[in-house]
């Protein structure tokens, strides 16, 4: 019996996670995907058009799959609707499919009477027609993800702008724009079984300037019991109760307004972070949730409870060009603070500047006993690192 895991390019939570915690629980992986040649040597991949649910059965068929799963959110519901065909546990598709069409989100909500948010849906090749007081508002592309092409606009010039900009690179592609939800933004990491739902934390999170919403700093801080109920009754009218999840939200005064649920593990690195910081073999927990073990067989801690604080910061190109000289991976302690950099380009590559986590130079990030300390080290520790574009 094999596992099998769907997947695009090569990510640090397939690489560093799932293939470690699947030789750890002794069960033989390989990674379906339609780049084969992107991944690093030494990885079992298979080549399969991973977006096809029927390509995926088939290319089971050589070994009985004790499982399967996917960490991306662009092949949530084909290899949800696969592992139904082949009998095994796994996400409910109509769910992954709402978590991934924002609109469908929305609408979903709405009709349970849970935080309506207006929202206009913007057809390819069709101009946006979007009423007055809808703005601000915020443009991004309907099955979108990583902060790609999401920008604030304050009116129907700016919105006008965004669109052919964004077109001008995806001619194709469907939007939505919606209102403006102001607030602190906070994240909600979840595990499920299809019966219960356990919280592993969650984090604040910096943004850069608008009108971008590029994720640069997130502070560890679990919701309240309050949030913690509203977030669910969210959840379940989304029939989100599988696997692992990751939502982003914005408090403001009193109120718990969604803005995007993301079927899998928090990304950019935060996955293999929260690991550390829960100290829980989290990947291997996803692994065994598709295996069909239940929640209570697994040791999910209180986040709440927890007795150390992280932050973690990314490194943000701040224009375009060649990434003459960079750290390379630092791993050191200082004042009780566990202090961690990890590159995510080389040294020699063309950087981007687009406003989006594809600018991410690097991720750094601290554990230690409280927010104060954890801060003050990893500013020492980022000071003395250096990042050249030229």
């Amino acid at each position: 019996m094999r596992l099998y895991l769907t997947a695009l390019n090569p990510t640090d939570a397939v690489v560093e996670g799932f293939l470690p915690a699947a030789d750890a629980l002794g069960l033989p992986i390989t990674v379906l995907t339609d780049r084969p040649g992107e991944w690093p040597s030494g990885v079992p991949v298979r080549h399969c058009a991973v977006r096809d649910a029927a390509a995926v059965v088939t290319a089971t068929a050589a070994e009985p799959p004790a499982a399967l799963l996917s960490n991306s959110d662009h092949l949530q519901e084909a290899t949800a609707v696969a592992a139904g065909k082949l009998g095994l546990p796994g996400k409910d598709p109509e769910a992954a499919r709402r978590c991934k069409d924002k609109a469908a989100m929305r609408r979903a909500l709405a009709a349970v009477g849970l935080d309506p948010v207006r929202v206009v849906t913007v057809e390819p090749n069709a101009a946006p027609t979007v009423p007055d007081d809808l703005f601000p508002a915020v443009v991004k592309p309907r099955d979108g993800v990583a902060s790609e092409d999401v920008y604030l606009v304050a009116d129907r010039r700016e919105l006008a702008a965004r669109v052919a900009t964004i077109r001008r690179r995806r001619a194709d592609v469907a939007l939505v724009v919606e209102e403006y939800l102001a607030g602190e933004l906070r994240t909600y990491d979840t595990l499920g079984d299809g019966v219960s739902l356990a919280v592993l934390g969650g984090w604040r999170t910096g943004l850069g300037p608008p009108p971008t919403f590029t994720e640069t700093s997130l502070d560890w801080s679990p919701p309240s019991p309050a949030h913690d109920t509203r977030l669910r009754a969210l959840l379940g009218a989304l029939g989100v109760d599988f696997g692992a999840c990751h939502t982003e939200y914005v408090v403001g005064g009193d109120r718990v307004r969604l803005i995007e649920v993301n079927d899998r593990l928090i990304g950019d690195r935060m996955d293999v972070i929260l690991a550390d910081l829960l100290g829980v073999p989290l990947f291997a927990h996803v692994i065994r949730l598709h295996l069909g073990e239940p929640l209570a067989a697994m040791d999910v801690p209180d986040p709440v409870a927890l007795d150390r604080h992280a932050r973690v910061e990314y490194v943000c190109a701040d224009r375009s060009g060649r990434l003459a000289a960079a750290p390379g991976s630092v791993d050191t302690i200082r004042d009780g603070v566990r202090l961690s950099c990890r590159p995510l380009l080389e040294a020699g590559r063309v950087a981007e500047h687009t406003g989006t986590n594809r600018d991410y130079l690097a991720v750094l990030h601290g554990i230690g006993p409280d927010p104060d300390a954890v801060r003050a080290a990893l500013t020492a520790f980022r000071n003395e690192l250096r990042w050249t574009i030229t």
